[in-house]
């Protein structure tokens, strides 16, 4: 697993670096569970840290959602 990113630098990666990054995350977070129950993880912590890393590509990508949908909305008023 290469080094946890923060929301900085993740803000800088385009959205298909981030869906990628979402995908192979959730993998790893799967494989950790595995290997946890089969007692093969040696870090357990790895988990937690891979959850946190799956929350901060969710919050970006919403971000960006939120400020594209408010970008489209028609200012009303007149």
């Amino acid at each position: 697993m290469a080094k946890a990113q923060k929301a900085a630098d993740l803000r800088g990666k385009t959205e298909t670096e981030l869906a990628e990054l979402l995908k192979t995350t959730a993998s790893s977070i799967f494989e950790a569970r595995f290997q946890n129950f089969t007692n093969k993880l040696n870090d357990t912590a790895r988990i937690g840290k891979l959850r946190h890393e799956l929350a901060r590509i969710h919050t970006v990508l919403s971000e960006r959602r939120k400020s594209a949908a408010k970008s489209e909305t028609p200012k009303a008023g007149g």
